[in-house]
């Protein structure tokens, strides 16, 4: 896997990040650029991203494989040390070094897309023809910013509320 990312399409690279907290941020970044949710690769202890703009080749390498459960749907994946792809609006395809398990198996997961993002629906194949769908928000992670954005939205529906004695809405437990 590691083969493809070769000293030519380094130099080629639009984009070009060592350490893992760089990187972490630029791949979220990039996922969220082209339509897709920026959870959707939480590898560990990244040593390199790069991204090709012109043909939207991607590669993410770490330290070591990464085993990573997504709660909300009870599914375990394992991304491997080095994980590259192609990628484009709302899709990525040619993907290598993502396995998630199906019942007992590891199934290499090789196309992403995603239908009318972030409220519809995501699509995952494998190498073998068998195909998952799931809500994209499972693969969602919270932006800090975005959560104190959205509590002063709500205060200042509160407030709004208040100021035009309306009644607040009442959510029951």
């Amino acid at each position: 896997m590691s083969s493809q990312i070769t000293e030519e399409i380094r130099r080629s690279a639009t984009e070009l990040y060592k350490g893992d907290e760089i990187c972490q941020e630029k791949s979220k970044f990039l996922l969220k650029e082209v339509g897709l949710p920026n959870g959707l690769l939480p590898m560990k202890d990244m040593e390199e991203c790069g991204y090709v703009k012109d043909t939207g080749f991607v590669w993410l390498k770490s330290k070591k494989k990464t085993d990573h459960k997504f709660e909300q749907i009870g599914r375990s994946v394992q991304y491997g040390t080095v994980v590259t792809a192609y990628v484009e609006t709302g899709r990525i395809k040619n993907l290598t070094g993502v396995k998630a398990k199906e019942l007992m198996l590891w199934l290499t997961v090789n196309e992403i897309s995603v239908d009318d993002p972030p409220t519809g629906k995501i699509h995952f194949k494998s190498t073998t023809g068998l195909s998952r769908t799931f809500p994209v928000s499972a693969f969602q992670i919270k932006e800090e910013g975005k959560e104190e954005e959205e509590d002063q939205t709500k205060d200042k529906q509160v407030v709004a509320t208040l100021a035009t004695n309306a009644p607040l809405p009442v959510k029951e437990l």
